[in-house]
């Protein structure tokens, strides 16, 4: 049987303060979280963030990503990486993804196209660079030579997300993490199937499933606000839209894709769209939730808590390390509630 483990997610909120994820870092540290992932979007470069983040908490291990492989390079993830691991003295995991044609092109004005390709060689070479080899490597997209990190890090793992079927193929015979974020159980349990598959395929291990999970115990009305707006923007990509139109929420996808801005669309997600790619609702409602996550394969849950009405997710985080205390070991000397089991007898005994 495979190790669950629940972590926690900085999330970018649209509309909040950008220094939120260092208070968010702090109560995850301060719950006894043993795994942060930290992304990369509008505000902090990420490893200038992720050694803030060691700095000031004492979280062992921190998972940097998942990160455009057609804006960084595998040599300067992997000095990223190895910087913030040497510094800090914290274990460093690293996580690829293709990330989104506005952020790759747009933003950087580099090509959107080939990520399968690219997201491979990426993982080839970063593995290599990882484990303290020199670079060598001439590829489609990937090309490097010479350069080797002086403070190899073999130990890191390296994580793919993976959406649709051909980065599901590259992640499952390339990764040590699969990842998937804003999905529900059932689309994890077809992912573990087809990871499996083709791992079995390949001759090598399965690889890992993590999801990103959004989570909110009591929620109010700002933070159903706070995940439409959220929502609103993965309405209109391809993937994303048919997920969702399989839900049932169809008429917001075209919506979504007839319109020109979010703000128009978040008056009309309702409560359920979140509820059905999310862990949201009373405290027994999140946590069956969680457990319908792990029961359909998922190996780890990041957690991404809501802050509108839950300044930095303090209850949320500290709720479901309170009644997961064989998920979340919590901080030394911390006191568990008499009686606490995992996540099923917690969630069974709340019904």
């Amino acid at each position: 049987m495979r190790r669950r483990s629940l972590g926690v997610v900085l999330p970018y909120w649209l509309d909040r303060p950008d220094l939120e994820a260092l208070g968010i870092a702090r109560q995850a540290s301060a719950r006894g979280f043993e795994r942060l992932w930290l992304g990369e979007m509008a505000t902090f470069d990420v490893f200038a963030l992720a050694t803030a983040v060691a700095g000031g908490t004492s979280i062992p291990r921190l998972t940097v990503g998942p990160l455009a492989v057609g804006v960084r390079s595998p040599v300067a993830i992997a000095m990223g990486a190895a910087s913030v691991a040497t510094l800090t003295g914290t274990h460093v995991d690293v996580a690829l993804g293709a990330s989104s044609p506005h952020i790759v092109s747009d933003w950087h004005g580099r090509s959107w196209s080939g990520n399968p390709r690219r997201t491979r060689e990426s993982v080839a070479v970063l593995r290599e660079l990882l484990g303290g080899k020199r670079a060598a490597f001439s590829g489609r997209h990937i090309r490097t030579r010479g350069f080797r990190l002086r403070q190899p890090q073999p130990d890191s793992m390296i994580g793919v997300a993976a959406f649709g079927p051909r980065m599901t193929e590259v992640a499952a015979e390339t990764a040590d993490e699969v990842v998937l974020n804003l999905v529900p159980p059932a689309h994890i349990a077809q992912v573990r199937a087809s990871i499996d598959a083709f791992a079995e395929a390949r001759g090598r291990p399965a690889p890992r499933l993590a999801v990103w999970v959004a989570c909110s115990v009591e929620p109010g009305p700002a933070t159903y606000r706070q995940l439409a707006s959220q929502l609103a923007v993965y309405l209109r990509p391809p993937g994303y839209g048919e997920m969702f139109t399989e839900l049932g929420f169809g008429d917001l996808v075209r919506q979504a894709r007839a319109t020109t801005g979010r703000r128009t669309l978040v008056e009309d997600i309702p409560p359920e769209l979140p509820a059905a790619v999310g862990a949201i609702g009373s405290g027994a409602e999140v946590l069956r939730r969680i457990d319908a996550y792990f029961n359909a394969g998922a190996d780890h849950i990041g957690l991404v808590p809501t802050t509108a009405d839950d300044r930095d997710g303090a209850e949320t985080l500290a709720f479901i390390s309170e009644h997961a205390p064989d998920l979340v070991p919590g901080p030394t000397g911390a006191k568990r509630p008499v009686g606490g089991g995992g996540i099923r007898s917690i969630s069974d005994g709340q019904r």
